[in-house]
């Protein structure tokens, strides 16, 4: 057995304070769903949901991409959330997240592309809407069910024309100082980065969200746009977005850079390889905190996107 003394400890081998504390935060739902389960007084799925009143958004088709599960409740979705530049905590964003700047807001979309742009949130909003009702699975072994809001990335890439030169998309997400008490942490390399093989960002399952449960975004959600790849673990769905790059060389992730040996660059939902610390196989979907189910290959998505990886070593490119 090998003893460290503190100052030989890396950075990447100290288990994240989000991870820790996530867990005492689930174990304090877990308890209390407990206590509501008794009593018959949990709320079914799909029972009217109490939003925080944002701006609803219009004309919202249904999606065929959809799966047929149970919502997860409005209150889980959005009072349990990973943001880092919020406080590594479960509860952070939902608390300290309303400071967050989110009018005037520009996406600007550049690289190797013919046309690059900025858009406006306004003119994003625009693009025709439809309601994704999505798994969410958490490299923390737990997972969600969400009707997010958004369009295929797609739809905005084929405005700027990428060129041949582009094999990759970087997604940059939003510092800010004033608002973010976690971007002054060493948490993380900010800006938040993101990255995505290009045929992966191009699939139609890979969309831009900017609302959920019929209303915008919530600020602790990813306000005002966020990515979401649903075969892939969440930490892939970076928030806030404010910049995406069309490049052609693979880029470094924000979880690659903090710790390569345990976040790889595709991050595909994969119940054979488990995180070094903690197995990946089973999961627990909130607030069914005492019921474990099988992780699904690809998040349950394998149909339509394994065929990207045909030919690759999923344990090697984890």
């Amino acid at each position: 057995m090998i003893i460290k003394r503190p100052h030989d400890i890396q950075p990447s081998e100290i288990t994240p304070r989000g991870v820790y504390e996530g867990r005492r935060r689930f174990m304090k739902l877990a308890a209390a769903a407990s206590v509501l389960g008794a009593g018959g007084v949990l709320e079914p799925a799909r029972a009217q949901e109490k939003t925080l009143g944002l701006p609803k958004l219009g004309n919202v088709a249904k999606s065929r991409f959809s799966t047929a599960e149970p919502l997860t409740a409005y209150k889980h979705i959005t009072r349990y959330n990973n943001y880092y530049e919020f406080g590594t905590d479960k509860d952070d964003p939902a608390e300290y997240a309303g400071r967050l700047k989110v009018r005037p807001w520009t996406l600007a979309v550049e690289g190797e592309v013919a046309k690059p742009r900025t858009f406006g949130i306004e003119e994003l909003l625009k693009f025709p809407l439809e309601e994704r009702i999505y798994r969410l699975r958490c490299v923390e072994a737990w997972s969600m069910v969400i009707p997010w809001i958004g369009f295929e990335f797609n739809r905005l890439a084929k405005l700027v024309e990428p060129t041949s030169k582009a094999k990759f998309v970087e997604f940059v997400t939003a510092v800010q100082p004033d608002t973010m008490p976690g971007v002054h942490l060493p948490v993380l390399d900010w800006p938040y980065v993101e990255g995505l093989r290009i045929d992966e960002a191009m699939h139609p399952l890979t969309i831009l969200a900017v609302g959920l449960y019929g209303e915008v975004l919530p600020n602790q959600n990813g306000a005002p746009l966020r990515l979401v790849v649903p075969w892939k673990y969440g930490f892939k769905s970076g928030k806030s977005l404010a910049r995406i790059r069309f490049v052609g060389e693979q880029p470094k992730t924000a979880w690659e850079k903090a710790n390569s040996h345990e976040y790889g660059f595709y991050s595909n939902v994969n119940p054979n390889v488990d995180h070094p610390r903690w197995s990946q196989k089973r999961e627990r979907r909130i607030p069914d905190l005492f019921a474990r189910r099988e992780t699904l290959m690809f998040n349950g998505y394998g149909e339509q996107v394994a065929s990207l990886y045909a030919g690759m070593d999923l344990k090697k490119f984890f």
